[in-house]
């Protein structure tokens, strides 16, 4: 079981790291219809209702991390933007090699990483030593 000194902590580094993502993620989204973002989309050869589909999927990603819900859909939003920041980093590397900013993504992927594990150790469910048997 997690002190209540490490509880403290783990929470803090919950919340940075989530509101930090959260606020990429939501904010970029006022951002859509720039046109750095237009050009960035074409850039990637990927077509105009998929920028559209990607922006809706990261309100909902981003607003679901930082709201009070079930479990299950929480798992399921780290599951999501992952895949989105692999997906994102694998079509900046395949496009425009090993420059700076292919990685970007990455660094997202690991704040994810981040939120995700304080959130299940301020949950109990995964790293403590107590096995929960499934039925």
């Amino acid at each position: 079981m997690i002190s209540q000194k490490n509880l403290k902590a783990t929470k803090i580094i919950y919340w940075i790291s989530t509101g930090l993502l959260a606020l990429f993620i939501l904010s970029g989204s006022f951002f859509m219809n720039s046109q750095m973002a237009i050009d960035g989309m074409h850039h990637l050869g990927v077509p105009e209702w998929f920028r559209w589909e990607l922006n809706i999927g990261h309100v909902i990603g981003g607003l679901l991390l930082i709201i009070p819900v079930g479990m299950r859909l929480k798992e399921w939003t780290y599951v999501a933007l992952g895949i989105d920041n692999i997906s994102a980093f694998i079509a900046l590397f395949s496009i425009d090699g090993a420059v700076p900013t292919s990685f970007e993504p990455l660094v997202s992927l690991a704040i994810l990483i981040v939120s995700y594990v304080s959130y299940h150790k301020i949950k109990g469910n995964i790293f403590s030593k107590k096995i929960i048997p499934v039925n």
